[in-house]
């Protein structure tokens, strides 16, 4: 499946009035459309932009937020008041809005014509007040926004939009997300449990429940010829082990493991499900835990968390529509031991098997080992290291009453040693600022154990997602430190308790 959405739209709406004559309006569209196109060209990926035409009345500002809120191909709506628009006349349809908005804070020119600049200049191009006034009324009704100040043209500028793309690109298809749960979460296990009505209500995620024996018969009937074609596949993707090759010994292993994989995907597209949870704890008639199947099937786009951990299944499913073709990879990621010295500390990131090969430094290599839990056959894996460069972990959590996002920006790196007997795919990464600060900082906000890591993500999408959703983030990066970052937890928790009240 695809996660970049070609789809989409983000319509350009521009703000103005008609005390200005239709002379002036006609210049006012002309550089309206200049500027739509200077953002529309500095979108890496996703929706495209749509000018529409400048807004002057109460009537056609409300219509047009009202057209934008009912159509599902809109993902957000990005404003502009290029001269003076009398926000008043903003108020019903900022009132009824309900996608995602930018305002941005632009002008036609970058530079001014000092030489010939005239009173004729100065009332068509008035956007340094105009959207002031724009802004106070986005204030006053308590607008959630983002808000991109500078030329349309430059590079920092486009690419702030571009985030908020991708925020808003992830925020439309955690509206209609539907994920599918095999069985139920690990026992005993707290943060994977959660408010499952209270997510709905709050990301639009809709979690559905099967016994893993839906999933057993659609994997028997899986067709042998189609087996036949996946491992062929397999091969030429991967470097498979000798014993799983056709003719191997264990090569019914990986003909499991392939029916595993088709019969998953079927039952997932049949339903309209883009993400989906496992649980070693419940396996029914499965011969194996799905690793292999799990992997490819991230790597195709699909959210997954294990041991029943749909929350994560979701993030992963959401980050991966934000990544769309942006370089680096996003995948289930579970932190799972220290490295506490000689030389700079180190997390080593990994799980029993599902980690998605998008983050691999090289080409996977497909091999088979047994599993100490879940007593089930030796299942079939991906084997691989994860590319070294800058990345962020992302975890969600459920406090009782609202969602919580932990985040912490990390650098992903070699392994200090080759890792010849760990028979799972596998990251090594250093965190923000240090290992012991993240530590302390992660373990007071509650971050939960499984993550996602991205390194085609970064903060400010997430930032962005975060405010659309009305989610809180705890960021920890370089600047932090356990005190400020405590006193920052307590602020939002009393925070987010007066707000439930209002």
């Amino acid at each position: 499946m695809s996660t970049l959405d070609e789809t989409g739209e983000i319509w350009f709406l521009t703000g103005s009035q008609a005390l200005y004559g239709e002379q002036v309006l006609e210049q006012v569209a002309a550089q309206s459309r200049e500027v739509c196109q200077l953002v529309a060209s500095g979108l890496r990926s996703g929706p495209r932009v749509v000018w529409k035409p400048v807004l002057t009345t109460a009537d056609a500002i409300r219509r047009t937020c009202l057209d934008a809120t009912a159509n599902d191909a809109v993902v957000g709506v990005i404003t502009w008041m290029h001269t003076f628009s009398p926000a008043k006349a903003w108020i019903a349809g900022l009132t009824a809005l309900g996608k995602p908005m930018l305002h941005l804070h632009t002008q036609a020119n970058r530079a001014l014509p000092w030489a010939e600049l005239d009173m004729d200049f100065m009332n068509l191009n008035q956007a340094a007040h105009g959207d002031r006034e724009f802004g106070y009324v986005q204030s006053r009704l308590g607008v959630a926004r983002k808000t991109v100040a500078g030329f349309a043209g430059d590079p920092a500028v486009l690419a702030r939009i571009d985030d908020w793309a991708r925020a808003a690109t992830g925020w439309r298809a955690a509206r209609s997300l539907r994920l599918a749960r095999f069985g139920d979460n690990m026992r005993d296990v707290a943060v994977t449990e959660g408010d499952k009505v209270g997510a709905q209500a709050t990301l639009g995620v809709s979690v559905n429940g099967y016994g893993v024996n839906a999933l057993v018969a659609a994997v028997d009937e899986v067709a042998d010829a189609d087996v036949d074609k996946l491992v062929v596949e397999y091969e030429e993707r991967y470097d498979v082990a000798a014993e799983l090759r056709r003719g191997g010994e264990r090569h019914d292993s990986l003909r499991y493991g392939a029916r595993i994989e088709i019969g998953l995907r079927q039952f997932l597209e049949a339903g309209g499900f883009d993400a989906f949870t496992t649980n070693f704890e419940d396996l029914g008639g499965l011969r194996q835990l799905p690793g292999l199947a799990v992997q490819n099937l991230m790597a195709d786009g699909y959210g997954f968390g294990g041991e029943g951990d749909w929350k994560t299944a979701a993030l992963l499913r959401i980050m991966k529509v934000m990544a769309g073709d942006a370089p680096g990879g996003t995948s289930f990621m579970e932190d799972y031991t220290y490295h506490l010295g000689p030389g700079e500390p180190k997390i080593l990131g990994a799980h029993m098997l599902e980690v998605c090969p998008s983050i691999a430094a090289g080409r996977p290599s497909l091999q088979i080992h047994p599993l100490s839990i879940g007593g089930r056959e030796d299942p079939v894996r991906l084997v691989f290291t994860a590319a070294p460069g800058p990345g962020l972990v992302v975890g969600l959590a459920d406090l009782g009453g609202r969602l919580r996002l932990t985040a912490n920006e990390i650098d992903l790196v070699e392994p200090d040693e080759p890792l010849p007997r760990l028979p799972v795919a596998r990251a090594v990464w250093k965190p923000r600022p240090d290992l012991a600060t993240s530590a302390e900082c992660w373990l007071l906000a509650g971050g939960p154990h499984h993550t996602v890591l991205s390194t085609a993500v970064g903060r400010e999408p997430l930032a962005d997602f975060a405010d659309m959703a009305g989610v809180e983030l705890a960021m920890i990066d370089a600047a932090s430190d356990q005190r400020s970052f405590a006193n920052h937890i307590r602020w939002n928790n009393a925070y987010y308790r007066l707000a439930q009240r209002l």
